[in-house]
């Protein structure tokens, strides 16, 4: 039986570029691969999945929330593949489950954990609920040499909690932090955390 992945990591731990190296590893075997992202997502374009290295495809399905994803996209596919994942529903993740035990089609999502105020995103929470593996993408965090587990948003050169959860940006907003400076970088811009 197929498995549903949960590939997660905070930004910039190359989550793109690693699933857009394992689209070109399926293809480079001759394998059909359907790269699938949510909609929202149109930082480097509407149909577009590109890694922050530059890297890009052409995402061959966008979701919405509401989404009612069509099985018979799915002819011939060997790897279903699905970039920025957190920002998928839980009635879209369950669905991506379903095609991988009822289509025998291996689903590799990539995602965030959380958002900048450590909360789970939906699409992520059901992906820990549900996936055969759960991995992490790892990096260092962007003030220290710590491992990054969390997701810190700036905006003016300094940490604030302000604003939506989902929020698009890239690299001139959100840093990789370890918790030790996710909180250090609060407490210099006078930010409160709950506890």
């Amino acid at each position: 039986m197929a498995k549903l992945y949960f590939r997660h990591g905070t930004v910039s731990s190359a989550k793109t570029l690693n699933l857009l190296a394992v689209a070109h590893n399926y293809r480079s075997q001759g394998k059909l691969v359907v790269l699938i992202k949510p909609a929202l997502d149109d930082r480097f374009g509407a149909d577009v999945i590109r890694s922050r290295v530059g890297i890009e495809q052409p995402a061959d399905m966008k979701v919405l929330a509401d989404s009612h994803i069509d099985r018979k996209e799915f002819d011939g596919v060997s790897c279903i593949l699905v970039d920025e994942a957190q920002f998928c529903s839980a009635a879209v993740i369950d669905q991506l489950r379903a095609i991988s035990v009822d289509l025998n089609i291996p689903v590799i999502c990539y995602g965030l954990r959380a958002d900048f105020r450590t909360n789970l995103f939906e699409g992520s929470q059901r992906l820990f609920e549900l996936a055969d593996s759960i991995e992490e993408v790892k990096t260092t965090c962007a003030f220290c040499n710590r491992k990054a587990i969390t997701n810190l948003k700036h905006v003016g050169g300094r940490a604030t909690l302000a604003g939506p959860s989902v929020e698009l940006g890239a690299e001139e907003k959100y840093f990789p932090a370890c918790y030790a400076c996710y909180k250090e970088q609060h407490a210099m811009a006078g930010v409160q955390q709950a506890a």
